[in-house]
């Protein structure tokens, strides 16, 4: 009850403040920043206010045509109910609940999960790990609102759709953003499947968005994602576009379209086409099919941590958020998977630490949420992380995939694979190659450079780390 009245009091503050902003946006947003610092700064580091201060008194800012771009283009109902689920709910009444459930539990909780609705795809990308899941697994919606029931009780209230292409349950998928108003949900999508009348459901529920699949210009999306993919999510952006839908991008790199991806023309043609942001994933050689050859090597991990870095700048960057889930661990504090801060869920039900790495010892039929999080795997990912002090180096797959070999031998976690089973051997040996000529590289960088030093909940730096000694810690 508390919530449902503080979502209703916030709401109407909201609807005022858009239009107050809408009257004379810089000098009004202005106003606001100094108003909100004179209640919330000593919540915040000292320099935070200051610089958003600095960031508005600027038109030509990156981040100020970013936020008019958000404000101009995106349907007010819509952008009030995604404000109202992922800054109250996931933001505020999530962050408390799962830091103070990871001191409650002592174990990992997920500030965001990932599950899939389905298993079956419309396309059949070249190395893409969900192609091997086959077409038959599913979940019912009563288990996925069942997850979302147990996760929010943990505090979790960020939840993403993967597949399998999960709008062919696109029905579902609306219903649980109908149900569950004060949680936010963002779905991977090839974008196939987006037609006006999904667009007018998207605004109706307004607390989804939706990352399209794509990997540079034609020529490259097509080599990767089939013929005629790639005007499909074109023509997809120009319809989300013009009714005023929030939504980014999704993109793999590979060794061979990381200039494609990266490139000035590419990014203006995004932002041309109303994106917000841009999901950046470094290619897994995960399943039998895996293209070893298509993981981007050292010099262009390299280029991506740069270009990233100038992206975000407020001088030399462009208007669009851009992350990347491997050279962005320094602000995350390494790896976030095995439920530190996320976990997948596939289509058969199986609780695995990573949409990558597809081992689990819990199923959402036979286990709750809570109970998989305390079985050994997990455990396993919650004593031993981070797994390398060098956070350009986050994965116990691809850049430390000696932990992974030895976390599967300790645990017992069996291969969750849909089609065709894999070791942990056969994936960890496609990954040695890597690691091993990553590793002076990504050394190199972490010596030369500042990191930020995020707030994170190690068990090692926990009261009971000092008296206790589980024994699956990896050495």
């Amino acid at each position: 009850m508390k919530e449902k009245l503080m979502r209703v009091a916030t709401g109407f503050v909201l609807d005022k403040t858009l239009r107050y902003i809408d009257k004379d946006p810089q000098k009004n947003i202005i106003r606001i920043i100094d108003i909100a610092e004179k209640f919330a700064g000593k919540m915040f580091p000292a320099k935070t206010f200051p610089a958003f201060r600095a960031a508005v008194s600027d038109k030509d800012n990156v981040w100020f045509k970013y936020v008019m771009s958000i404000l101009n283009e995106t349907d007010r109902e819509n952008l009030k109910k995604m404000f109202l689920s992922f800054v109250l709910g996931a933001g505020y009444y999530g962050t408390k609940a799962v830091r103070a459930n990871r001191e409650k539990y002592k174990c990992n909780i997920p500030f965001v999960m990932l599950l899939d609705p389905t298993s079956a795809c419309n396309l059949k990308c070249k190395g893409c790990w969900s192609a091997e899941y086959g077409h038959k697994q599913n979940l019912t919606y009563d288990e996925m609102n069942s997850v979302v029931n147990q996760g929010v009780e943990l505090g979790t209230h960020l939840y993403m759709f993967t597949g399998g292409e999960p709008l062919i349950r696109k029905d579902d998928v609306l219903r649980l953003c109908r149900e569950h108003e004060n949680c936010t949900f963002l779905a991977y999508t090839n974008a196939t499947l987006i037609d006006q009348k999904f667009c007018e459901d998207m605004k109706s529920v307004g607390n989804l968005t939706l990352a399209l699949s794509i990997e540079g210009d034609r020529e490259s999306n097509d080599f990767r994602r089939g013929d005629n993919a790639y005007d499909k999510t074109v023509a997809a952006m120009d319809l989300l576009h013009k009714n005023g839908c929030l939504f980014g991008v999704s993109i793999c790199y590979t060794s061979k379209n990381v200039d494609s991806v990266t490139s000035d023309e590419f990014i203006d043609f995004l932002i041309g086409k109303g994106a917000k942001f841009a999901l950046y994933f470094n290619y897994m050689p995960v399943g039998a099919n895996a293209v070893e050859e298509l993981i981007p090597n050292p010099e262009q991990r390299t280029h991506m941590y740069k270009w990233l870095r100038k992206m975000r700048n407020s001088n030399t960057g462009k208007p669009i958020f851009v992350m990347d889930f491997q050279d962005d661990g320094e602000y995350v504090g390494g790896c976030i998977a095995g439920g530190r801060n996320y976990f997948h869920i596939n289509s058969a039900g199986d609780i695995e630490p990573c949409v990558f790495i597809h081992f689990s010892d819990s199923n959402i039929r036979t286990h709750t949420l809570l109970e998989a999080l305390q079985n050994p795997l997990f455990m396993c990912y919650y004593h031993n992380q981070p797994f390398n002090e060098n956070h350009l180096r986050p994965c116990p797959m691809l850049e430390n995939p000696e932990y992974l070999r030895k976390m599967i031998e300790l645990t017992g976690a069996k291969s969750t694979d849909l089609v065709d089973r894999e070791s942990v051997e056969h994936l960890c040996a496609k990954c040695d190659k890597f690691a091993a000529e990553w590793k002076p590289q990504a050394d190199k960088l972490w010596a030369e450079n500042k990191h930020p030093n995020p707030k994170t909940q190690y068990y090692r730096d926990s009261e009971q780390a000092k008296t206790e000694k589980p024994k699956d810690i990896v050495k």
